[in-house]
This record gives C-alpha cells, sequence and structure tokens, in this order.
C-alpha cells in the first residue's frame, strides 16, 4: 500500500493507553525490545500505570509467535502487522550525539534504523516524550505525540453555560411564576441547547437563570442558594452548587482557573447531600512535584502523601470555619471524619472499594489520563455521584497537556449525555490579590 506508514511506540505511549497498537489502522506498529523491558519494571504494583503495563504485556504474549520477532502478525481484519524489533547496533549518527546506555536512545535508534530500512514508507516514532520528539527530529526522524485521545479544539471545548440576550420579559416573568419552568420551543437558542446546559438569560435589567432539561424540553429556573454554610457569588457558581446537589445528575465536571472554588463548592455539596449518601469520598492524584516519586519525600507513607492530600483538609477548614466552634455543623465535619463518613484519600487507595452510594470527589482530575478518568467511572455502583474537578490548562502531569488530559476528554465525550452537567467557573473568589496574580504573573 503506498501511503502505509510505520509507527515506533515509546513506552509511555503504552502507559498511556494499553491498547494504544489498536488505534492506527491499516498501518504498521512496531515495540522495541527496549520498551518491553521498561514495561518489566512497572508490572508489579496497583497504580493505574502498573495495570497498563501488565495487560499490554498480556496482550503481547497472546499474540507472541515468531513471526513477531520476524516480519510481524496482523493484529486485526483493519490492522496492520505488529513486531517487537530486537536491539541493533546504534548508528554512526546516533552515536556521535547519544550514549547508548539511555532507553530513550535504544528507542530512537530502532526507530531510526526501520527508517533507514524502510526508506519508501513514512516512519515515525510515537511518544508523549517532548524531549525525545526533539531527539528524533535533530536527526531527521519524524516524531509525534499519541493523539487518539486528544481533544481537539480547545477553543470550542464545552463550557456547560451560555448567556442568552434579549429574551422577552414575558419569557423571564414566566421563569419567576410557578412551576417556574417554560417550554424550550421557537427556534434560536433552544434548537442548540444540551441537556443540562444552563443559561443566563437577560432582557435589559431582568434577568433570570436557568437549566435545560432535555428529557421534557424545558427550561427550569436555578435559584441561588447555599450549601453547608457556603453561599454562592456569581451565576456559575450557582449552576455548579445546582448540578452538584441533584441526585438525577450523576455525573459532574467543575473546571476553572485557581481560586474559582471549584474544590470548596464541591465539598460544601457533598456534605450539603450527605444523608443521601453512605460515604464522601474526596480523593485526588498523587501527581508528583518536579517529576519526583513519593518514595523521594521523607517519612512514612502517610508523611509523603500529606502533602498531596493537605489542599483537601484546607478546603474542609473553610467550611468549618464558617461556624462557632460550638455549632453542630463545626462538630459535624470532625465526627464524620472519624466514623470514616467522609473519607480524604489519595486516588490510588479507592481502588478495590465498593464505590455503591458514594458521593464521589476527584479534586486536579486535570492530572489523569483518559484511561484512568474511564477506570474510575466504570466503578460507579448504584446511587454514586462523581464530581470531577479541575483546570485543564493546568497540568502537573509530565505527558499530559490541555488536550489529552482526561478532565478534557470526559467534557467532549460526554457533552450532550442526560445524566451529565458540566460547569465552567470563570470568575475568581479567592481574594482580589489572587485573581490579580493569575491575570498579570
Amino acid at each position: 500500500m503506498a501511503n502505509k506508514k510505520n509507527f515506533i511506540l515509546d513506552t509511555n505511549v503504552i502507559l498511556h493507553d494499553s491498547s494504544c497498537i489498536y488505534q492506527f489502522e491499516e498501518h504498521d506498529v512496531a515495540i522495541p525490545i527496549t520498551v518491553i523491558e521498561e514495561l518489566d519494571q512497572f508490572k508489579r504494583g496497583n497504580e493505574t500505570l502498573n495495570i497498563q503495563a501488565r495487560e499490554f504485556l498480556r496482550s503481547m504474549d497472546s499474540l507472541s509467535t515468531e513471526k513477531i520477532f520476524n516480519g510481524g502478525i496482523r493484529i486485526g481484519p483493519d490492522n496492520g502487522k505488529i513486531t517487537i524489533q530486537l536491539e541493533r547496533p546504534f548508528h554512526n549518527k546516533l552515536a556521535a550525539n547519544f550514549t547508548s546506555g539511555k532507553p530513550d536512545h535504544r528507542i530512537l535508534n530502532t526507530a531510526y534504523l526501520i527508517s533507514k530500512d524502510h526508506p519508501d514508507r513514512c516512519v515515525i516514532l510515537v511518544t508523549k516524550d517532548v524531549n525525545l520528539r526533539m531527539k528524533a527530529k535533530s536527526v531527521g526522524l519524524m516524531a509525534e505525540d499519541y493523539t487518539s485521545d486528544h481533544v481537539k479544539d480547545l477553543s470550542g471545548i464545552y463550557q456547560g453555560s451560555q448567556v442568552v440576550e434579549n429574551i422577552s420579559e414575558a419569557v423571564i416573568d414566566q421563569l419567576y411564576t410557578p412551576p417556574y419552568e417554560l417550554l424550550a420551543s421557537g427556534g434560536e437558542p433552544y434548537d442548540e441547547l444540551l441537556p443540562n446546559q444552563y443559561l443566563v438569560m437577560r432582557n435589559g435589567s431582568k434577568s433570570a437563570l436557568g437549566r435545560y432539561i432535555g428529557s421534557t424540553r424545558t427550561i427550569r429556573r436555578v435559584e441561588k442558594q447555599s450549601c453547608y454554610g457556603i453561599t454562592t457569588r456569581n451565576a456559575e457558581q450557582t449552576f455548579a452548587l445546582d448540578a452538584m446537589v441533584d441526585k438525577q445528575i450523576p455525573l459532574v465536571t467543575i473546571t476553572g482557573k485557581a481560586g474559582t472554588g471549584k474544590t470548596l463548592l464541591a465539598l460544601a455539596a457533598a456534605l450539603e447531600t450527605r444523608k443521601q449518601f453512605r460515604q464522601i469520598y474526596i480523593a485526588r492524584p498523587a501527581v508528583p512535584l518536579s517529576n519526583k516519586d513519593t518514595g523521594y519525600l521523607p517519612g512514612d507513607i502517610q508523611s509523603k502523601l500529606d502533602p498531596y492530600m493537605q489542599p483537601l483538609f484546607d478546603n474542609l477548614a473553610v467550611i468549618e470555619n464558617r461556624y462557632r466552634k460550638a455549632h453542630p455543623g463545626h462538630r459535624k465535619i470532625k465526627e464524620m471524619l472519624d466514623d470514616e463518613k467522609v473519607v480524604v484519600t489519595p486516588l490510588s487507595y479507592i481502588r478495590g472499594r465498593s464505590l455503591v452510594n458514594i458521593f464521589f470527589i476527584v479534586d486536579e482530575a486535570q492530572n489523569l489520563t483518559p484511561h484512568e478518568i474511564k477506570t474510575i467511572l466504570t466503578r460507579a455502583g448504584e446511587g454514586t455521584k462523581m464530581v470531577f474537578t479541575g483546570d485543564i490548562f493546568q497540568i502537573d502531569h509530565p505527558y499530559l497537556d490541555s488536550q489529552s488530559n482526561g478532565l478534557s476528554y470526559l467534557i467532549e465525550k460526554m457533552k450532550g449525555q442526560q445524566l451529565y452537567a458540566h460547569v465552567n467557573l470563570i470568575k475568581g473568589e479567592r481574594s482580589g490579590l489572587s485573581d490579580l496574580a493569575i491575570q498579570l504573573l
């Protein structure tokens, strides 16, 4: 086939998506033996990376015949061949610039030699490592990120709400009259609305907040509310609380820059609706600081994890301090923590637990891969509500960006579903100084 390509996969691509070899359609895929060696170091453990490594190695074992090392084997009727490439001596051009002891350089050498073996084909190294892509390009080898789960256009990513101007006064008045809803008909803007999309409807000095209910094609008025002592300060925060306290919406995503109140509102909603659920789980991924894993930090495992979890306790303290120490609302939070009615934990510690009738908050979800998001969601049992919060433009994970992180992927895939609502918080409410720093620094 004239346009057939050869893709060579780096280890981080497989750790990101263990099924990646099936995403290249009719093109051929090569796995350097160095990648198999690196995956061997990841196969033990309960983190998502360990699970991805095991799944991939099992799939390779099921395909493993002599042909996989010699010419390759076809992996599906619509897929190309897959081969495992053994080590070969370093090409002179690479030996002059790169040491042979580094796994990345051995993977680069394999890809480079394949490009020399097949000058008539387009050979592409696929890696999520920016530095390795730069090294590949420095020797004239094509290199790309793995983009099969990327959000294509962030400028058009779903915001979850919109402002509608010049709505007739009669329509706004209807939302303030029982039953506080109206039929969404009559062309724009109603024809373009998605289930659980929020609206700021205006006409001069009159305005109303509403949510489009897809099942009945109606717009229901949304009222400003307080949850466990936390009162919303703008329309988007009001929308966020409305979605999170509604048990008919089991999946909610809340995005926004630092200081917009994402985590605080999620915690307040969970505490307000706690009687509807068996437990409240509050989790976040323990993303290493400066690419150092938790083993780098001093102390026992709890001491190592405390820096990652402290922001969650800080937000709980904000809610707690809304009440006097003698007030039941203040005492109740400590009691729920002591009784494990509220559980604050690293996300990896959730694995294996039953997620039935749980209010489950996943903070900093932009640091999860699409596969990790899917793994969490598929564990949701009966009566469980899941809330993912994060800032898709503030990524701490070394191999994720605004387009490839799990939170962006979740928003893009779930928009328009009846069981899902999304709100993007715009205005910072932490402090004037915080807002100024975000804008100028």
